[in-house]
Order: C-alpha cells, then sequence, then structure tokens
C-alpha cells in the first residue's frame, strides 16, 4: 500500500506583498546613491589621489635660519715656495721628493766654472788694488813730508835774510855799510819772503793733490770690494738651502742635470702654515667676501676658519677661495687632503622656516601643497633665503602648517589632491 505524501509536506510562507518589495528596492538604491554622491563629490574636489607613503611632510615652524653654501676643497700649502737656479750650471741635488728639512738646509748645488773662475779673479784684483792703496799712502806721506821741508828750508832762509838785513842796517846807520849793499840785503829779505811764500802754498798743493790721488785709488778699491762681495753672494746662491722648514714638494730637475739660469728646480712645502682652497659655485661669487665665517669637516672633525682670499676668475663655473683657519691647523693633515666646508653668508633670526625639498624646484618656489585633512591644497607662497636644508617662508604659510617637500611631481599642478594611507 503507497503511503501518502504527507511526510514530504513543508509549510511555507505567504508570498510577500508587492509594497514590501518595493521598499527593499528603494532602500538598496538610496545606499547606493549615498555611496555614489560621496564618491562624485570626492572626485570633483579633487584630481586624483596619492598614497601619502609616496610623499614627504615638513612642518613651518618659526626659527634662526642661516643662509650658506656646502663646499668641497682641499688642503693647501699656504707657503710652499718654488727655488730657482740663480745661473747656469751642473746641478747636483742633495735630497729626494717627501724629505723633511729645515730652513737653511743646503737643498742643492749648482756647479759653475765660469762664476767661481770669476770670482777668484775679481778677488786677486781687490788683494791688489789693497797693496796699491797701502803704497799710495805711504807715497803721499813721502811727497807731503819733501813738499813740508822744502817750505820750512824756504822759512829758514827768509829767518837769516832777516837777520842779516837788521845787522845791515845797523852798520848802514854807523856808516860802516854803503847804501848799495845795505839795500842789497834788504833786497834778499823780499826774495826770501817770496820764496817762503810760494813754498808753502807749493806744499799745500802738494798735500791736497796726494790726497786726492789716494782718495781716487780707495775709490776704485771699494768698488773692486762690492763687486767680489756681489759675485760672493752669488757664489754663495750656487748652495740652494730650504728657505723654511719643511718637506720637499717636488723636484722639477735630476740630479746632475744642465740648467740654465732661472730654472726651476724643487719645491719647498711649509706643513705648518695650511690653508683651504675651496671651489664655490659661480651662482655664489657675487656674495662672497674676505672675512666670512666658514665651518670646516676635516677628517671627521669640526674646525672654524675665514675666507682669506677670493680668485678673481671663474674656471669651469666655479670660483677659488682660500680658507684660513681660525686657530691651530688640526693635526695630521695632508697636502691635498679632501675637505668639505659650509661658508656662512648670513643668520637670520625668528623668520619661517620650513624644511628644503624638491617642491622649490617642482613649484619654482610659488606654490606649496599644504595638508588638510586627507588631502592637500595648492596655496601660493613667497620664499625668502634659503639655506643647505631649510627655506624661509615670507608669505602664504603659517608656523604649524604641514607641507609636502617631496613627491609633489605627481600632483600635476593640481589645485586639490586626495592624500590616501
Amino acid at each position: 500500500m503507497i503511503r501518502d505524501t504527507s511526510a514530504q509536506d513543508r509549510p511555507i510562507s505567504a508570498a510577500a506583498s508587492p509594497e514590501r518589495g518595493r521598499l527593499r528596492w528603494w532602500l538598496a538604491a538610496a545606499a547606493l546613491l549615498g555611496l555614489g554622491v560621496y564618491a562624485v563629490g570626492s572626485w570633483f574636489g579633487s584630481a586624483g589621489a596619492v598614497s601619502s607613503e609616496r610623499l614627504r611632510f615638513a612642518t613651518v615652524q618659526r626659527g634662526d635660519l642661516v643662509r650658506d653654501v656646502m663646499v668641497n676643497g682641499r688642503v693647501v700649502a699656504a707657503n710652499s715656495p718654488t727655488l730657482f737656479a740663480s745661473y747656469s750650471g751642473t746641478v747636483s741635488l742633495r735630497v729626494a721628493a717627501g724629505e723633511a728639512v729645515d730652513e737653511g738646509q743646503v737643498l742643492a748645488v749648482i756647479d759653475s766654472p765660469e762664476l767661481n773662475s770669476q770670482f777668484d779673479q775679481e778677488s786677486s784684483r781687490l788683494q791688489q788694488l789693497d797693496v796699491e792703496v797701502e803704497r799710495q799712502k805711504i807715497l803721499a806721506a813721502k811727497q807731503k813730508l819733501l813738499a813740508q821741508r822744502t817750505a820750512d828750508e824756504q822759512a829758514l832762509a827768509l829767518t837769516a835774510a832777516r837777520r842779516e838785513a837788521e845787522r845791515s842796517e845797523r852798520a848802514y846807520e854807523r856808516g860802516a855799510l854803503s847804501e848799495v849793499d845795505w839795500l842789497r840785503y834788504q833786497d834778499a829779505v823780499e826774495s826770501a819772503e817770496i820764496l817762503s811764500r810760494h813754498a808753502q802754498a807749493d806744499a799745500e798743493l802738494e798735500a791736497r793733490s796726494v790726497d786726492f790721488d789716494l782718495r781716487t785709488r780707495q775709490q776704485a778699491l771699494e768698488q773692486q770690494r762690492l763687486l767680489v762681495a756681489e759675485l760672493g753672494r752669488r757664489v754663495e746662491q750656487l748652495r740652494v738651502r730650504a728657505p723654511v722648514d719643511g718637506v720637499i714638494g717636488t723636484l722639477a730637475v735630476a740630479d746632475r742635470a744642465a740648467v740654465m739660469a732661472n730654472t726651476p728646480l724643487l719645491t719647498v712645502v711649509d706643513l705648518s702654515h695650511l690653508e683651504i682652497e675651496a671651489e664655490v659655485p659661480e651662482s655664489y661669487a657675487d656674495e662672497l667676501a674676505i672675512g666670512m665665517p666658514v665651518e670646516l669637516r676635516v677628517a671627521g672633525a669640526h674646525s672654524a676658519g675665514t675666507i682669506s682670499a677670493i680668485s678673481p676668475e671663474v674656471v669651469g663655473s666655479q670660483v677659488l677661495a682660500r680658507i684660513r683657519f681660525a686657530e691651530a691647523a688640526p693635526a695630521g693633515l695632508r697636502q691635498n687632503q679632501r675637505v668639505t666646508g659650509r661658508i656662512l653668508f648670513e643668520r637670520r633670526e625668528a623668520v619661517l622656516t620650513v624644511a628644503r625639498g624638491p617642491f622649490l624646484d617642482a613649484e619654482g618656489g610659488r606654490f606649496a601643497y599644504r595638508v588638510v585633512e586627507d588631502s592637500a591644497e595648492r596655496v601660493p607662497i613667497r620664499i625668502g633665503a634659503t639655506s643647505i636644508d631649510a627655506v624661509e617662508i615670507v608669505e602664504g604659510l603659517q608656523a604649524g602648517d604641514r607641507i609636502v617637500i617631496s613627491g609633489t611631481d605627481q600632483f600635476a599642478s593640481s589645485d586639490r589632491i586626495t592624500l590616501t594611507p
């Protein structure tokens, strides 16, 4: 006997009414419409969305701004004289490159037979003139004595003539002597006076003459002495000596080489006076000035310095500046050692600053993207001074504003960008 289908039967709910179905449809449509409105509003207010992880942000804050520029340089010797050959000859080197030397030490010797021979000849001539001057002194003394003796003899003859004239006058007064004889004695006195006067004048002239001859020979001797001294100085210069304490930098000639006058021989580097030769970009050339402070980083340590000289020309878009250490140079420096420096142009206090970033180049420094909740809006700004790691904000932003400093090239100059996590 076949059972009935009662076991398979199950109760079912009554069919939904048309009104309830329409209500559910309207609720779903409203939800979808809300999502669409939100999406459309977002897209109409923003040109796109960018992940925050691909951006870099910075906060505007008030503080001091130091306008500066980073430069690279190398250690150079402030005093590195190059020594030259003073005369032609064969050079013999007494030192090697890199050797430490003391001031006054002989570094090289130039063998110049011509100069040495000239010095010997003039020295011999000096000795000869010296002997001639001594001989002239003796001759001058003898000539003076002869002239003075003649003057003395004439003076003595005048005295004798006057004595005879006195005796003749007494005899003539007594009538023991004729008038003719008396007059002859008077004439003899006058003749003796003339001879004595001329003899004395001749003695004075002879003394002046021999003095003049002696002075002439002495001047010739002095001239020869100066010539020999000059030759001796040049002979001494054949021994090339170190002008300062230091080390031998470079050797410009080989040992036993024949050189001409004024040929560079070697360079002495004075390591006690070191400076920094830095390359400054041409764009900062007009702002450089002697005496500007510089922060140096040498071998991991910081040192202070000042600009001591500025090159008058631009080479390879760079201007060379010499930097002198404010205090003693750090120990262990070597010539041509690489150094980094920071030239401080200006310090501005209590100004709005923000970290420097690519946004300056992307927007030309005229716009920035300020973060507002979950979006970034493009706002006009005006910048002032810039430093290595910061830039001054003159207008457009306030302290505490957060801006995008890197990655703005993705924004395509849009007015508003949505930021996503």
